[in-house]
């Protein structure tokens, strides 16, 4: 090729305006901010950027999420930390209050035998559970939660909170009259109707009689509260 014409064709090149470059748009960080009901203690910053989960703020939510009985911690699944996120931006709230977080075999079966809607394999000894409860619209968020269907909602609405998981897709309601309305995997199970209390020696009663429930009764009970609230057998 003739040098003039080959100058003259790279000068011309150089001189065209270059198409603009298209970045993706930013990524806007994910904040929380959260108060521990039982410690006091609060989260409040970025806990995922971009990238991803930012490591040191996952440490820090492992720590203010720890079984305040026994002080021991789990890395908490970040999926959950997500499904909070999602349910407090989808009502426009800005602060939660964490009411129960991670807990250990030893805590969790504690309060299962005091505490009516704890179930044996609760997602709760896995780090994938929340109980949470909003300085307003508690149930808008629970009814958010459950058409997001990213895994287990639970609502109790006598004590105005709602319990979020990242176990299997399943919706429960505990109001204090037994299993009014329970689904499981998005189909309607057996529902336990009869109205149930908690002594003061903690044990179950029937309400309406005072008396204790039969084995069969309690047996019915964990199994739906097993399934309900942790993993079904086998899983």
């Amino acid at each position: 090729m003739d040098r003039r014409l080959f100058l003259a064709l790279a000068g011309a090149s150089l001189a065209a305006p270059q198409p603009a470059r298209a970045w993706p748009a930013p990524v806007p960080l994910r904040r929380l901010n959260l108060v521990n009901v039982h410690t006091g203690e609060t989260f409040d910053g970025p806990y995922r950027d971009d990238i991803g989960p930012i490591g040191v703020a996952m440490e820090d939510l492992s720590a203010f999420l720890r079984d305040h009985h026994s002080g021991e911690k789990i890395a908490i699944d970040v999926g959950v930390v997500d499904f909070l996120a999602s349910v407090m931006d989808a009502v426009g709230a800005t602060r939660a209050t964490v009411l129960s977080a991670y807990r250990t075999r030893e805590t969790n079966a504690m309060l299962a035998r005091t505490t009516f809607g704890v179930a044996d394999n609760s997602q709760h000894i896995y780090g994938r559970a929340l109980d949470i409860r909003l300085r307003s619209r508690t149930e808008d968020a629970m009814q958010a939660a459950r058409a997001m269907r990213r895994g287990g909602v639970g609502w109790y609405p006598r004590s105005g909170f709602v319990h979020i998981d990242t176990g299997p897709v399943r919706e429960w309601t505990l109001d204090g009259r037994g299993f009014g309305n329970l689904l499981l995997f998005g189909k309607p199970s057996q529902h336990f109707h009869e109205p149930i209390d908690v002594s003061a020696a903690g044990e179950f009663v029937r309400r309406n009689t005072g008396r204790p429930l039969t084995a069969a009764d309690r047996l019915a009970i964990h199994r739906l509260l097993d399934r309900a609230l942790g993993l079904p057998s086998g899983r």
